[in-house]
């Protein structure tokens, strides 16, 4: 009876470093990215904030793919379509926050404009810069994914199920689902998240499905057909390094605390928001414009750096 005691014990030691081993070794082989902004920064705040950013990069798309979503033959990784704060609090709910692609802002040495542009203009660097100033949040870290990469995640993971009150059909994405619940391929998913001239929220809408598809990818990633199947789970692992890129100066610590936050995050017990707006189509130099209700949204980004998402959730809808 000992010498199975021991033998399962060893098992499970066993089994628990290859669970760590696995994406720890996953996440030193990622690209890395010069992120480092210029300018006075803000002081660090307890807990961690990362900024991560969907870019429109096509490298890992191959013509087909491209032509089935509608993407064109752009740029790799020349604009962002996403950018969101994911903050992880010492104690309490992580909280993600959607910052819309045309929010109107002062980018640092460039006047206002909108905030992809700052990407389009100066890459990592200047968005963090942008984004420090904009929100007084310190980033401590930067996450960023292509198209390419999306979709390998999402393929990765057996897909995404998403439930629809009404057909959605979208020319530009070669978007057309019908109405109800449906699992979605990574090509197909892209397509939903990106996909926003239908919708009458526009960019406000879009958001709110990227954060969707997130947290159904956190779940699925969490879920035991991945973690307790060695073959998938390892797949999962070292798929990474061809979806993320990291900044240089994102730790491992860093990328440990942000694992932790998407634990809740994937069971729905976290902040899924956007920030205050007071107006969604503003008529701007930049063109139409996103502007933000800046006294809400500085008690929104003065919580969290005080270290808090405590009251955050007067900013959910």
């Amino acid at each position: 009876m000992k010498r199975i005691f021991n033998l399962v014990l060893v098992v499970l030691v066993l089994w628990l470093v290859f669970l760590v081993a696995a994406p720890v070794y996953a996440l030193s082989r990622l690209p890395t990215i010069d992120d480092a902004p210029a300018g006075t920064r803000p002081p660090t705040q307890p807990g961690t904030a990362i900024l991560l950013v969907g870019t429109d990069g096509r490298d890992a798309l191959t013509p087909e793919e491209q032509e089935q979503l509608g993407t064109g033959g752009g740029g790799i990784g020349s604009r962002t379509d996403t950018m969101m704060i994911y903050y992880i609090p010492l104690i309490g709910k992580p909280a993600l926050i959607s910052l819309p692609r045309d929010s109107y802002l002062p980018i640092p040495g460039h006047d206002k404009n909108k905030l992809n542009a700052a990407y389009a203009i100066g890459g990592p660097s200047l968005l963090i810069e942008t984004v420090e100033q904009a929100t007084g949040v310190r980033i401590d870290g930067y996450l960023e994914v292509g198209f390419g990469g999306f979709v390998r995640l999402v393929d990765a993971v057996g897909g995404i199920e998403v439930c629809l009150d009404k057909p959605v059909v979208d020319a530009n994405s070669n978007l057309n689902l019908p109405k109800g619940c449906q699992t979605l391929d990574g090509i197909t998913t892209l397509g939903y998240v990106r996909q926003r001239y239908q919708d009458p929220l526009g960019d406000l809408g879009r958001v709110q499905r990227q954060r969707e598809v997130i947290g159904k990818l956190l779940n699925k990633l969490a879920t035991p057909s991945t973690v307790l199947n060695p073959v998938r789970y390892w797949r999962v692992c070292q798929a990474l390094p061809s979806v993320l890129a990291k900044g240089k100066n994102t730790g491992i610590v860093t990328m440990a605390n942000a694992a932790r936050g998407a634990i809740p995050y994937s069971k729905g017990d976290a902040y899924s928001l956007t920030v205050p707006i007071s107006n969604p189509n503003a008529t701007t130099p930049a063109g139409s414009s996103v502007l933000w209700d800046d006294a809400k949204a500085k008690v929104m980004f003065g919580l969290i750096a005080k270290g808090t998402t405590l009251g955050l959730d007067q900013f959910a809808k």
